[in-house]
């Protein structure tokens, strides 16, 4: 199939998927003519890749035109997308139109339904930092896409170590192959060599939630150091605790559906919902209004210029001293 529709946040994912479709349909020796990467946030450059898909290859192989952040599954212009009409049922056969995009594709646009209809649409989605199996599916999916055999409890450890770094994940799992040679990877392995254990927002909130101070500030501690950024930090806590908050509220009025919870608390998955239930159960909506309130104060002191470790410290105490 000549069009290719991939979409998604896994970065790595998607360029592995590249990589392997370049290497098995585009001949080394005429890379340099067949092979074109351009920029759909261009308007010009998404033009000129409908204009190259059009075009026949040189020489052996076939040719292969891979347009990044392509618009024609967002938002396009009326000529681009009546470009793409007309550019759709003459890409020879052996000719390859790749369109990236990390947002998935908007299902209500023509131009849209028109690429589903002739094109292979895959998705590389990263799962989310709070969805334990999904990580573990992403580790033993990356995993066999390497080549790499993992032994029982492998993929549980390595997700837990590394969370939704996909970048990471590949570069681990490499080396871990090389370190284990023929055999599979052992649990034993990831311990020794992959450093330390994952640290998101997720797990701040986490400890905060169980009233843990020494706990929050040392991950915390440890997120700072790594290069996050303070601000983002706060952003995603606060995030998390709305979140909890909003379904605290509606729970205590009755609201048992799960689809009404997730779209009044702005909830992209309503799976989440079900684990969002568990973490909360006992606490009451005072207690996550303390909580967001103190995460509020120490984005203020960061806006007014406070040390970042100090800004969490003297907010995060007094929110779990409540």
């Amino acid at each position: 199939m000549p069009i290719h529709l991939y979409w998604g946040d896994d970065e790595a994912a998607r360029t592995r998927a590249i990589e392997d479709l370049i290497n098995r349909e585009v001949d080394p020796a005429w890379h340099s003519i067949n092979l074109t990467r351009l920029d759909g946030s261009d308007a010009a450059q998404a033009s000129q890749a409908l204009s190259e898909a059009r075009t026949p290859p040189f020489g052996g192989g076939a040719r292969l035109v891979l347009l990044q952040r392509s618009p024609f599954t967002s938002a396009c212009s009326a000529e681009l997308a009546s470009k793409l009409d007309a550019c759709l049922d003459l890409i020879p056969e052996t000719c390859h139109l790749v369109l990236m995009s990390s947002g998935k594709p908007d299902a209500r646009l023509r131009t849209t339904k028109a690429l589903r209809q002739r094109a292979l649409e895959k998705s590389f989605q990263l799962p989310s930092a709070w969805d334990g199996a999904g990580l573990v599916e992403l580790v033993a999916r990356t995993a066999q896409e390497l080549g790499v055999t993992l032994a029982a409890g492998a993929a549980e450890a390595l997700a837990e170590a590394i969370g939704s770094d996909s970048a990471r994940l590949s570069s681990e799992l490499e080396k871990l192959a090389l370190y284990s040679g023929e055999a599979p990877v052992q649990v034993a392995a990831v311990t020794a060599l992959v450093g330390g254990h994952s640290t998101t927002a997720l797990a701040v909130g986490d400890s905060l939630l169980e009233g843990n101070a020494g706990e929050a500030i040392a991950l915390v501690d440890d997120l700072l150091q790594a290069g996050e950024p303070a601000l983002r930090l706060v952003a995603s806590l606060t995030s998390q605790v709305r979140g909890w908050l909003w379904v605290c509220l509606l729970e205590s009025r009755g609201e048992q559906d799960v689809a009404v919870i997730a779209k009044a608390a702005g909830i992209g998955n309503p799976k989440r919902i079900y684990v969002m239930r568990r973490q909360i159960r006992g606490r009451t909506p005072a207690r996550l209004l303390t909580l967001l309130a103190q995460v509020l104060e120490v984005e203020a002191a960061l806006k007014r210029g406070a040390e970042a470790g100090e800004a969490f410290r003297d907010g995060l105490l007094l929110a779990t001293a409540r």
